[in-house]
């Protein structure tokens, strides 16, 4: 009879200090299983001396994840390899975070209701009631985590155990305007995402797009990063910028400024989910 189980697929990252003969060695490793290549990226960092790479691969149907990963695990000490296997299909378990302004949110739920973004949203949190209605409607969790001076540190407490009840592997911040604390920002590093106004740090606070309109700017634009314990100087993993005119008002500048944001930190999630970013130091390799 012949076997009509399909290959499986997987997505292997890694990272390690660069020398001759790794591509060869991970593709022969992953040959001696009968594995094929789909897909291959990689990036030697001179500055650095790291080494980084993507792999999309598929394996016989008989060759389980446990199997690729005690294989790989010799190849990997040898090159003291920092590195990752990822079931292909496997979707992110991701939490949205959002205060008042809505259009990253509405633009995320969008984009997960028609499948162009393969993601389970396993809850919203949000400081104000404003975005249940929007968040209710989709049929997905909605909490509300009113902060206060006196109560920060119990509401962060309380979304630790969120995160951990769902298992979340991403946490987005959709224009959630708290920041996180320092410890939390550590302890999940890599798996935060924010957007925010290119500005930073010249337009810092309240209405940064009237701040920028003031000052005649000619560039707009937005910027996703990881969080970490530097507020806004995470390593950067999408941006994009549209030119401006004088004749633009600053609700202008607000209309375009939030499309900019839209797309930008879709674009981040998707490269994210799809393992296409390595942290490298204080930036990012992103393999398009």
């Amino acid at each position: 009879m012949t076997n009509t189980k399909r290959p499986s697929h997987y997505i292997l990252i890694l990272k390690c200090p660069d020398q001759r003969g790794i591509v060869t060695a991970v593709a022969g490793t992953l040959a001696d299983l009968d594995c094929n290549i789909e897909e291959s990226s990689q990036f030697g960092d001179t500055h650095t001396g790291h080494f980084f790479m993507r792999l999309h691969f598929s394996s016989p149907p008989e060759v389980d994840i446990d199997q690729l990963r005690d294989h790989f695990r010799p190849l990997a000490k040898r090159y003291s390899m920092w590195w990752e296997l990822h079931p292909h299909a496997h979707k992110a378990h991701m939490l949205i975070m959002v205060s008042k302004h809505d259009h990253c949110l509405s633009d995320l739920l969008y984009r997960w209701r028609i499948g162009s973004l393969p993601v389970e949203i396993t809850r919203v949190v949000s400081n104000h009631e404003t975005c249940r209605e929007i968040v209710e409607r989709e049929g997905l969790r909605f909490d509300c985590l009113p902060i206060t001076k006196s109560n920060k540190k119990q509401q962060e407490t309380a979304l630790r155990k969120m995160i951990e009840e769902d298992s979340a592997n991403l946490i987005v911040l959709a224009r959630y305007m708290q920041i996180l604390s320092n410890r939390l920002a550590n302890d999940y590093l890599g798996r935060v995402i924010n957007i925010h106004h290119s500005f930073l740090p010249s337009f810092k606070g309240a209405r940064p797009y009237h701040q920028a309109h003031a000052r005649g700017v000619k560039i707009i634009g937005a910027t996703a990063h990881y969080v970490t314990p530097d507020l806004d100087e995470g390593p950067i993993i999408e941006q994009e910028t549209e030119r401006v005119t004088h004749n633009m008002s600053a609700d202008d500048l607000v209309i375009g400024g939030r499309e900019i944001e839209r797309r930008v930190l879709a674009r981040a999630i998707k490269y994210h989910i799809e393992h296409r970013v390595l942290i490298n130091n204080m930036k990012t390799v992103v393999f398009h």
